[in-house]
């Protein structure tokens, strides 16, 4: 048995506490991350230099004692190692060049040849797999092929993924080629991340949510469950965290049907209807609202104490239901991990 709270539960086993991180945990509510942040000279940079990468990784983990640390990066490296041109715009987020039919898809480069582009992503998992302390588990993640497509054919996150929808009903032909070029790239992004010292990886679906019906099955369900089968076979023991978030009822089989080893649940699910319908197949992970960080007071530590009650029954992995905002404060960080650890 494994002395990681984290692998614990992932495995099924029922903890007195649970084990605790958090999405997003470096980030810019963190004023050590800004300067890190500043030193890098911008977001990419600071992606792309494993020192610097690691540094902010293990920054929480300083601070806080989370149990678990998460590499450093963003979900659209694998668009740009494909060879999608990508930049960050101050104050508004990812821009990307546009895939809006065949031809663009064809400029892309294959699977095989995103490696050298990374290699400094697995160096930085590398630094953190020597330098975390002993009990620390180390997660690993992408973001899924459905996510990174809506942003990829849109040139930027949109509210709805309407420019991927509309591709998808105008040549899903083309739509589904993306998916697969992008499920393959996946698993190799995150077979190599396993191979440089991830110990868990964690399957970023944000836009999930907005698939309904057999879009969801042939684009959110499909994909996770070609993506975890292929890295179990790789890797045998290998645990895998499903975040398809906004996924609502259909949460519900998800892990049974992709073999994940946890769904991690956004905040709109009531732990209790969760307890019932979700963690009866393994771990669930979740579920604060991330505004109770930047709120505190009463709120904060009534929601960890439902969330905790709710999930007493069975493995769970405590975390919000979202990333952390700049805008939390760090005391009541602090304030949460005191709550769940009772």
């Amino acid at each position: 048995m494994s002395h990681k709270t984290i692998l614990r539960a992932l495995a099924g086993e029922t903890l007195p506490e649970p084990p605790i991180w958090m999405m997003r945990q470096a980030g810019r509510y963190l004023p050590e991350y800004r300067a890190t942040r500043e030193k890098a000279g911008d977001f990419l940079s600071l992606c792309y230099t494993p020192d610097l990468a690691a540094e902010v990784s293990l920054q929480p983990i300083r601070r806080y004692g989370f149990d678990a640390a998460i590499l450093f990066a963003d979900i659209l490296l694998v668009p740009q190692a494909l060879g999608a041109d990508l930049w960050f715009e101050t104050g508004e987020g990812p821009r990307l060049s546009v895939i809006s039919g065949p031809g663009d898809l064809r400029r892309l480069k294959g699977r095989d040849d995103i490696h050298d582009r990374l290699a400094p992503v697995y160096e930085t998992v590398r630094i953190l797999a020597r330098e975390l302390p002993s009990a620390v588990t180390l997660i690993g993640f992408a973001g899924a092929p459905w996510t990174v497509a809506s942003y990829m054919i849109a040139g930027r996150g949109t509210p709805d993924q309407g420019p991927a929808h509309a591709l998808k009903a105008a040549d899903r032909a083309t739509f589904a080629a993306l998916i697969d070029l992008l499920t393959g790239a996946t698993i190799d992004y995150l077979s190599a991340q396993v191979e440089a010292g991830a110990e868990v990886v964690k399957l970023f679906d944000s836009w999930a949510g907005s698939l309904k019906g057999r879009d969801f099955d042939d684009f959110a369900l499909a994909p996770a469950k070609a993506i975890i089968a292929a890295l179990k076979a790789r890797h045998p023991g290998l645990p895998v965290i499903a975040f398809p978030r906004e996924a609502g009822p259909r949460y519900a089989g998800f892990a049974r049907a992709t073999g994940a080893d946890c769904i991690a649940l956004d905040s709109a699910v009531s732990p209790a209807w969760a307890a019932e319908n979700v963690q009866t197949d393994g771990c669930v992970q979740g579920n604060l609202d991330p505004r109770h960080l930047v709120e505190g007071g009463p709120g904060l530590e009534a929601g960890v104490r439902a969330i905790c009650d709710a999930f007493a029954g069975g493995p769970h992995i405590f975390n919000l239901g979202h990333g952390i905002t700049p805008d939390a404060d760090p005391a009541n960080v602090e304030r949460m991990i005191r709550a769940v650890r009772g």
